[in-house]
């Protein structure tokens, strides 16, 4: 068994036992942390809420209620750190990660124009959810639209992965091993982004500071 197979498993694991300690508030800060930077998959709480739910431990109302909320608190967390922390943290580290004011300018004119679109898959993404809040707040999306959007494709997986979790009873873990394999795939993906991001931005550097010289020289 892979290392990410026996972490995703002891998430499980943990996920369970705060449910069954905590009831509702549990689902509520388990999807708080899953909307922040903490590797919390969707997958692996809110089947079991749903199979809580088919026991008739749980209502699916409460369930809707505790997992929106908790989304909407923790990706405003992520939002507000991007927003209050992203310019200082381009302005004092942003040559390490090739970064600088004008891809913050860059990010507030996307979020601007394409905000709401990207919110909204990113959250239904693996992966991509625990990071989108991040950039939002730091491209300055506007916050109502945020919320609106967080709270719809939030709300529209977290409900589809409880009622998977209805549905199959007993073998609502099993859910997870169909969306492994798309976590795996969204983390090359984003990898191979990365990758490319450097090249692009270290080669239009170059270019950039090649031809400050030669205009320096003329």
């Amino acid at each position: 068994m892979s290392f990410l197979t026996e972490a995703l498993a002891w998430i499980a694991r943990t996920a369970i036992a705060v449910i069954s300690t905590l009831g509702y508030a549990g689902v509520f800060a388990l999807m708080a942390a899953e909307s922040m930077i903490i590797p919390i998959p969707a997958e692996l709480v809110m089947p079991f809420a749903g199979f809580l739910v088919a026991q008739a431990e749980f209502d699916m109302a409460y369930v809707f209620l505790a997992s929106s909320l908790g989304s909407i608190a923790g990706s405003l967390v992520s939002y507000w750190m991007g927003r209050k922390g992203g310019n200082r943290l381009v302005m004092s580290f942003g040559r390490y990660l090739l970064l600088d004011l004008q891809d913050l300018k860059k990010a507030e004119a996307y979020f601007e124009r394409r905000g709401e679109g990207t919110i909204f898959v990113g959250r239904l993404i693996p992966v991509v959810r625990h990071l989108i809040s991040i950039p939002a707040g730091i491209g300055k999306m506007n916050l109502k639209k945020f919320i609106l959007y967080t709270f719809a494709g939030a709300t529209l997986w977290n409900m589809f992965l409880a009622w998977l979790g209805y549905v199959l009873g007993q073998n609502w873990n099993r859910i997870r091993h169909y969306t492994e394999p798309v976590s795996y795939a969204v983390a090359a993906l984003l990898a191979a982004g990365f990758v490319a991001f450097v090249y692009h931005h270290v080669k239009n550097k170059k270019f950039s500071g090649k031809l400050k010289k030669e205009l320096t020289e003329e």
